[in-house]
């Protein structure tokens, strides 16, 4: 199931608006320069994170690992992102619209189970 198109799709979708969440949660971290700097570097940061800590043979990405990360460290990355962003929204006021993220992430993961599981066995 964590190798079907579609579910590859939805989990690209999800990276994408951990990022853009990240971005608008950081410009209103700050005014002026400090915000824009907040809007963005956070989200490059956290996208260098996302592609260069990878379990080796990935068979949801490349199969490049350019820093070797264990599947449980991996796996971890992940739901800390995908969590911010949860929070981010809900520290900016929007808490349905955080409610809706982080259920939306739990069901890309209840969809992955297999590739949990095969995260944990890395």
């Amino acid at each position: 199931m964590g190798l079907h198109p579609i579910n590859l799709l939805f989990r690209f979708l999800l990276e994408v608006m951990a990022v853009v969440i990240t971005a608008l949660w950081g410009w209103n971290q700050g005014e002026g320069g400090q915000g824009f700097l907040l809007a963005v570097f956070l989200p490059m940061t956290l996208a260098v994170i996302w592609g260069v800590f990878t379990v080796p043979d990935d068979p949801t990405r490349s199969g490049k690992a350019p820093v070797v990360t264990p599947g449980a460290v991996r796996l971890v990355i992940e739901l800390a992102i995908f969590g911010f962003a949860t929070w981010a929204l809900y520290d900016m006021g929007y808490a349905l619209l955080s409610v809706v993220f982080g259920a939306l992430a739990g069901l890309h993961y209840a969809i992955s189970y297999d590739r949990i599981l095969w995260l944990l066995s890395r």
